[in-house]
């Protein structure tokens, strides 16, 4: 399966909102990927360590890189 997202940060969750958020003042919209707390919600409680990761359009990616 082909994706047109990369992975540009996996981290701490407060880490990876205050990359977002950064992203977003530049007109990036990111996608987070927190498993921990999908778990959490599904019912399943907190059986992954606190890991984000945030994905961005292939295109954004090496504007985005200047974020970090």
């Amino acid at each position: 399966m082909d994706s047109n997202y990369i992975r540009l940060f996996i981290g701490s969750s407060v880490a990876a909102e205050r990359i977002v958020d950064n992203l977003k003042e530049i007109g990036i919209v990111a996608i987070l990927k927190n498993e921990a707390e999908s778990a959490r919600l599904a019912g399943f409680g907190n059986v992954m360590q606190d890991n984000v990761e945030v994905y961005v359009h292939n295109n954004e990616f090496e504007q985005a890189s200047s974020i970090l």
